[in-house]
């Protein structure tokens, strides 16, 4: 590959340096101009984590800014619009906050980072403080957002101070953008200070963008529309645009015409599709759209190496938790649905487009699960599916093979935190695998697999579905920490799904698993005993010297298996 060639903008969010630095950009600033075509006094985008929202912010900022340097943009979409340039650009004054480090432990903590981040803002826009249209008053009132401790009314009230002395100074009203504006809500909702920072955002938004003279317009950017705590009621001339509306689709995240251009520019053609399965899948409004987090990240890897394997990259950047709240109240329904998502199908589900962390605990299980459906929804771990249309009731999948896998392994984690629970159970597990008991080993296994959700026999591959059940078994046995368990494990001729030792005891096991096609179980189990038998698995058992040694057939099919066991 050309050593010249622009370099990836990994983490890079700062619009201004991405095109000083000659990054790689993929061209979003089309977006400006259909912003100012059809802009309210309060702009609310809602798209999941790293799809471009803050980039795309800043690249607001550097166009409308006062001040504001065109050669940032040259050679762009929007230079082509050049009676809207004349009129827009660096004509505003502009606000720019970004709460996505509004967290803590503690409500008090939050605000302590709320304070932080208004004090940084503040810095920014301390040329107010030597302003001749300012009166001393106004000056000394600036002054005290520069500095340290903020108290909560002062916060409060900080977005519309600093739009009125920008107003004065400038004699133009401002723009203000406010990034990731969920974020707060969502660590107090897991940390448990949920009702005091909806008050505080309540009152935060409210001198902002509700009662502020000096609004031109705001902008503002989150994963979810959180409405019903009345944070944005009351807001005039405001517009929603969802991971539903048709409006802005391709502005967020990577067309696949954008993916096979950049592939091209990297020289790295031959891994689209490997790129489309793992990155690409999202449908917003009605455009396909990929990740541009994962597309970007796998790049770079593939440069390095060519034959470099898809790695859960977005998966990685956050918790998760949405999922293993689901998992962890589900009803047999949910947990139905789940099943099909996961095995390729698509299921129908009403999305409510307003929400509300409180309704995530309601004690009505039918509301508390049409809200996750909602959030799964709403932050990219469920799309619409391809020719989706309806706006209330839509069939909704998962997206593509990376957050398939978050599934999976969070459905493995709630799984194996209730096999612990259980512990006279899993102990009479781990006592029948030791003494080679296969009848209760089947017994147990079938119990474990009744409440969990399971592989449907539908779109999924044999070699995933066997996988599953691999990661089923591997956790119940993980639970032993006494034990020495090799997943995958190289043995004579080939790899055993699972060797096993319990060396105080000298005892060896070698279980291969199996997917019994149309419950196939006695033909799976045989497969499965032929194969530990060619391809010598017991080898590695006896250079370790096990004097007791078993070999496992394990034939699963949807909620049901079949254990086979034979003394080596």
């Amino acid at each position: 590959m050309d050593f010249l060639k622009k370099k990836l903008p990994i983490g890079v969010d700062r619009f201004k340096k991405l095109r000083e630095e000659d990054y790689y950009y993929i061209d979003k600033t089309g977006m400006i101009r259909d912003l100012i075509q059809s802009w309210g006094e309060v702009n609310l985008f809602t798209r999941p984590r790293r799809f471009g929202k803050t980039l795309n912010m800043d690249m607001l900022r550097a166009f409308f800014e006062i001040g504001a340097d065109a050669s940032y943009f040259e050679g762009l979409e929007i230079m082509q619009e050049k009676t809207l340039c004349e009129n827009y650009m660096g004509k505003f004054p502009v606000i720019s906050v970004s709460l996505k480090d509004v967290d803590g432990p503690t409500y008090e903590s939050a605000v302590k980072k709320m304070s932080g981040i208004i004090r940084r803002e503040a810095r920014r826009l301390q040329f107010l403080i030597d302003s001749d249209k300012l009166s001393e008053v106004d000056k000394d009132y600036m002054k005290t957002f520069c500095s340290s401790n903020l108290d909560e009314e002062t916060q409060e009230e900080s977005l519309a101070a600093f739009s009125e002395l920008l107003y004065k100074h400038f004699g133009q009203k401002v723009i203000i953008l406010i990034d990731e504006y969920d974020v707060p809500l969502d660590k107090a909702y897991q940390n448990g200070y949920y009702k005091d920072m909806v008050g505080y955002i309540r009152a935060f938004f409210g001198s902002a963008l509700k009662s502020n003279d000096y609004l031109q317009v705001a902008v503002i950017t989150g994963c979810l529309r959180i409405a019903r705590e009345s944070i944005f009621t009351g807001l005039n001339n405001f517009n929603v645009d969802t991971v539903s509306d048709i409006s802005f689709a391709q502005y967020f995240g990577f067309t696949d015409a954008e993916v096979r251009e950049l592939l091209k520019y990297y020289e790295l053609d031959a891994s689209y599709e490997k790129i489309k399965e793992w990155y690409d899948g999202y449908c917003f409004g009605k455009q396909e759209i990929y990740c541009p987090w994962d597309v970007i990240n796998y790049c770079k890897k593939l440069l390095a190496d060519k034959k470099h394997r898809p790695e859960a990259f977005w998966a990685n950047s956050s918790s998760n938790y949405i999922i293993q709240d689901i998992l962890s109240m589900a009803s047999e329904t949910a947990k139905g649905q789940i099943e099909r998502l996961i095995s390729g199908e698509a299921v129908e589900q009403r999305i409510i487009p307003e929400l509300t962390y409180t309704d995530l605990d309601d004690e009505d299980i039918t509301v508390r699960e049409a809200y996750l459906w909602s959030v799964l929804y709403a932050a990219g771990y469920l799309t619409k599916a391809a020719g989706e249309t309806d706006s209330d009731l839509h069939r909704i999948v998962i997206p593509n093979k990376e957050v398939l896998q978050i599934y999976r392994d969070k459905i493995q984690s709630w799984y194996n935190v209730n096999v612990r629970r259980d512990v006279p159970k899993w102990q009479a597990f781990c006592k029948a695998v030791r003494t080679g008991d296969a009848p209760k080993i089947e017994e147990l296994f079938n119990s474990y697999m009744s409440r969990t959700i399971s592989i449907r026999d539908t779109f999924v591959k044999k070699e995933m579905k066997e996988n599953f059940y691999h990661g089923m078994l591997l956790g119940i046995l993980q639970c032993d920490s006494g034990w020495a368990i090799r997943s995958n494990q190289e043995s004579g001729l080939g790899y055993c799904d699972i060797l096993l030792m319990v060396p105080d005891d000298r005892i060896g096991c070698a279980i291969e698993l199996k997917y019994a096609e149309d419950g196939a179980f006695d033909a799976a189990c045989d497969e499965a005993l032929q194969q530990i038998d060619d391809k010598k698995y017991v080898d590695f058992l006896q250079q370790e010297c096990m004097e007791t040694i078993y070999t496992y057939a394990v034939a699963c099919y949807k909620k049901s298996c079949r254990v086979v066991c034979q003394r080596a």
